[in-house]
């Protein structure tokens, strides 16, 4: 898969494959649900050379401010041979090992540590992130304040998945907020895991990963906050789609590609459905005959999207529009065209432009009315490359 974004060498210092890094975080703040730090850490955002060394600036600058208001503690579930009884006594495993003769009795109590989930996290992203920046000072900073974490008591081996479920941050620990998020970031989205064997991404590559990540999350949380309730608009993120099959053969279902969509807008009671796909590719492709033709397979995918979850009991399916949505950093498209009842519309977002120009772009998508004739483009429907 190739990209028109990163055609081109990145300059150290000023952009990430020619996006500004202030929209890079832009990105991130809506793809991590961190919008109420829209407008914040600004100087921080311009004086960092990447995203990695952004994350691990503000990382550090988190802990730092918790370890002074003192680290959240909790209570975790543990299971131990004390001298004394904690808790509760565990009867079959004295017993059975006959741990009274020993003058032992194996407990299962309630331990209030500091030693939690999150902050385990914490200390595995510095760890972390240190490998991954060119800024000997600010690597330093991040292995100097984890060993603080393990010295009062904060392990360094990284939580699971489910230890982090179970760790939920309340209202009154919103100080964690940030730190947490970032630490999920660093292992999300700024060190992406490698596929096994031979190969290893490229610098270029791992960044082209992030930014797509960031890109695809973005988009759909930009949404979920700017359309609320009150403006009538529904947002699905993520939602699959089934083909309306009959007489199926009996390993049919195990070979079927599955369709899953990106972004679903609804108004209903303006009679509208709007399916968003998002596409980190660029928007043309060039064939023996034209410089610029739109993919094939790209109008191909969002027009099953749409005529096959047409169905008489939705009547929001029956003119559903599709919009295949690509980023790009020196173009802009915005053409459509309606096909057998769908109107689909072919959209660039330039990430090299303001971040107000940027945020504008996204809010037109549900704003533009489709109109009611039929529009032609002369569209082509080639291969795509």
């Amino acid at each position: 898969m190739t990209s028109e974004i990163f055609d081109e060498p990145q300059e150290a210092g000023e952009l990430i494959g020619r996006i500004p890094v202030r929209n890079l975080w832009l990105l991130l703040l809506y793809a991590s649900d961190l919008g109420s730090f829209l407008g914040r850490f600004e100087a921080d955002v311009e004086e960092a050379p990447d995203l990695p060394s952004l994350i691990a600036r503000l990382l550090s600058y988190a802990v730092e401010r918790r370890l002074r208001r003192n680290l959240s503690r909790n209570y975790i579930r543990k299971e131990d041979v004390l001298t004394r009884v904690r808790g509760r006594i565990d009867i079959m495993r004295t017993y059975s090992h006959g741990l009274l003769s020993q003058g032992l009795v194996a407990c299962r109590f309630e331990d209030h540590t500091i030693n939690t989930p999150r902050n385990r996290l914490v200390r595995a992203a510095l760890d972390a992130v240190a490998t991954r920046i060119s800024d000997t000072n600010l690597a330093h900073r991040c292995r100097n304040l984890a060993g603080d974490l393990g010295r009062i008591g904060v392990s360094g081996v990284r939580p699971s998945r489910e230890e982090l479920a179970a760790d939920q941050i309340a209202r009154h620990d919103a100080d964690d907020r940030l730190m947490v998020t970032l630490a999920k970031i660093v292992f999300d989205l700024v060190l992406p895991t490698e596929d096994a064997g031979d190969h290893s991404l490229t610098r270029l590559e791992r960044d082209e990963i992030l930014v797509r990540k960031l890109f695809e999350k973005a988009v759909g949380n930009f949404f979920a906050a700017e359309l609320d309730a009150s403006s009538g608009w529904r947002i699905y993120q993520g939602k699959w789609f089934y083909w309306p099959m009959e007489e199926p053969s009996a390993g049919i279902d195990a070979v079927m590609p599955n369709m899953k969509t990106d972004i679903i807008l609804d108004r209903p009671s303006a009679g509208r459905r709007i399916v968003i796909d998002t596409k980190f590719t660029g928007i043309f492709a060039k064939t023996a005959y034209r410089e610029a033709v739109l993919k094939s397979g790209y109008i191909y995918q969002i027009f099953a999207y749409l005529r096959t979850q047409e169905k008489d009991g939705d009547p929001l399916s029956n003119k559903a529009e599709g919009i295949l949505l690509h980023p790009v950093i020196d173009a802009d498209v915005d053409e459509s065209v309606t096909i057998q009842g769908h109107r689909i519309r072919f959209m660039t977002v330039n990430l090299a432009r303001p971040s107000t120009e940027i945020l504008a772009r996204l809010r037109s998508l549900p704003e533009q009315e489709p109109q009611e004739e039929v529009l032609s483009h002369g569209i082509s429907l080639s291969s795509p490359l």
